[in-house]
């Protein structure tokens, strides 16, 4: 392999369904991912949350690729037999002050074009979820859950029969301009690619700056979650979300119930400088037991049990509220396609930004 049209960077949800697209475009493919196997970093360890697209601004590639990505991944999970569940989600005010900042999420989930929204009132959730303290929510029934690992090992196999060349367990030590495109150098072999796509998820930053590009900072925040203990599972039958955090850091504490039975609490968000730490400093168990409660009156510690962690790749730091996903064209270096800042809900709009990104190789 001494030239390729396309090199990814990253072989996550945003990485795979970038080069499926490409490939699909007719373009020569490989991803490049540093781990034994795909999608081993954020793209699975998250909640699997197939989001609506009600909390991001109207206009932002967050509202838009949401709302354009989920009916899209519903439906390649149900012709690819991917295990995913339709379980809708209630958002919910616990006290009459929160009222007011429910409805304006309400109301930008219906700016971004998710139609199907409804304000619901403390009766509504009864019914629904007979466990959760609520005196009003709003109902999103196109919210919906997806086995992540699934899902990856699916892009993968289409990624492999388009023959995109997988390099697993291999990192680019070394990148150079070519008159051809971007030589590119790896342990084992160098080659040149016509344009990367740096989909590095937390080290977006770090390849960036490698292929002489944009300079930007990834920021991690991470993520710790809980469980419902076995009994208290049937507890929760879709997904549970109070309003988020007024500092942009993340959606809540929420209750998500798995494809595979159980009910993750989580996640939390703390920012911290470490990309790849996950364990350090793990938040108490007693620290998830007043979040719950706030949905979940009934609970107690002893319903709790330990859960796993995910680090967010956040561009905006704890003194900013949002930013957005950058796609784009590297105005430094067009032989650059940037996939960065892909948080959530980079998830439910794997395939629209995958097809964004097969978009801007095409138009060159």
């Amino acid at each position: 392999m001494n030239e390729i049209d396309v090199a990814v960077i990253g072989g996550g949800v945003a990485g795979l369904a970038s080069a499926l697209a490409l490939a699909q475009l007719g373009a020569s493919v490989c991803v490049i991912e540093k781990d034994a196997r795909p999608g081993r970093g954020m793209s699975t360890h998250n909640s699997g949350v197939i989001h609506a697209g009600i909390y991001y601004p109207q206009g932002s590639l967050k509202a838009r690729l949401c709302v354009e990505g989920r009916p899209r991944l519903y439906e390649f999970c149900e012709r690819h037999g991917v295990p995913h569940r339709r379980c809708g989600k209630l958002l919910v005010a616990s006290h009459e002050n929160e009222i007011a900042d429910l409805q304006s999420l309400f109301s930008r989930g219906i700016a971004n074009g998710v139609t199907s929204l409804q304000m619901v009132d403390a009766d509504f959730v009864r019914r629904r979820e007979p466990h959760v303290h609520a005196v009003a929510a709003v109902w999103s029934p196109e919210t919906g859950i997806v086995e992540t690992e699934a899902l990856i090992g699916e892009l993968a196999r289409l990624c492999r029969e388009r023959d995109v060349a997988l390099l697993v367990g291999t990192s680019v030590i070394a990148a150079n301009a070519s008159s051809h495109g971007i030589e590119l150098v790896t342990p084992h072999e160098a080659f040149t690619a016509g344009t990367v796509v740096n989909a590095a998820g937390l080290y977006a930053d770090d390849v960036s700056a490698m292929l002489g590009a944009r300079i930007f900072r990834i920021t991690p925040c991470r993520g710790e979650y809980a469980e419902l203990s076995p009994s208290r599972r049937s507890w929760v039958n879709g997904l549970v979300y109070p309003l988020p955090h007024s500092d942009g850091s993340g959606l809540g504490v929420h209750l998500t119930p798995t494809t595979w039975g159980s009910v993750l609490i989580g996640p939390t968000a703390r920012f911290q400088t470490s990309k790849d730490d996950y364990e350090g400093s793990r938040l108490p168990l007693e620290a998830f037991l007043e979040p719950t409660r706030a949905l979940l009156p009934g609970i107690s510690l002893m319903d709790l049990q330990p859960g796993g962690t995910g680090i967010r790749a956040k561009l905006h730091g704890p003194e900013e509220r949002f930013a957005d996903f950058l796609i784009e064209r590297d105005a430094g270096n067009p032989d650059v396609i940037q996939v960065a800042g892909i948080e959530s809900p980079g998830l439910t709009s794997c395939l629209a930004i995958g097809e964004m990104v097969a978009g801007l190789w095409k138009r060159g």
